[in-house]
């Protein structure tokens, strides 16, 4: 690999988050299945751009693993709007982790993925 190819893949370095989201009201808050692939809503006041990639750790409910997933930045709340909080949506990968994760929160979800209440998205 020529230096070249090393300093373009260093300034793609995705941003590496660690998510903790322990209850199932706020699993649903987040959640964003309207997405292909599945999305998260990840309230944040760091910087990001539309199509940044970031690199998460996530922990849901009580459960002690931490999924490894990769996504994309594809929605951006820039200030605290009402009763939506800063931050950013992010769609899951469809290989990097993404569709276990979005299996495992479909699954804690079950049948709350048909309610009508508001989530920090919609």
């Amino acid at each position: 690999m020529s230096e070249q190819d090393t300093v373009g893949k260093q300034s793609a370095k995705p941003s590496v988050m660690s998510l903790a989201i322990k209850e199932k009201a706020a699993l649903y808050a987040a959640y964003m299945p309207f997405i292909q692939g599945g999305g998260l809503f990840i309230p944040t006041n760091k910087a990001f751009n539309i199509g940044d990639e970031v690199f998460m750790l996530l922990s849901l409910l009580d459960s002690p693993d931490k999924l490894k997933v990769a996504g994309r930045v594809i929605w951006i709340s820039p200030v605290t709007h009402g009763n939506r909080p800063q931050g950013i949506g992010v769609q899951l990968s469809e290989k990097e982790g993404g569709l276990q994760a979005r299996n495992q929160i479909e699954g804690l979800l079950g049948n709350a993925l048909k309610s009508q209440r508001p989530t920090h998205t919609m």
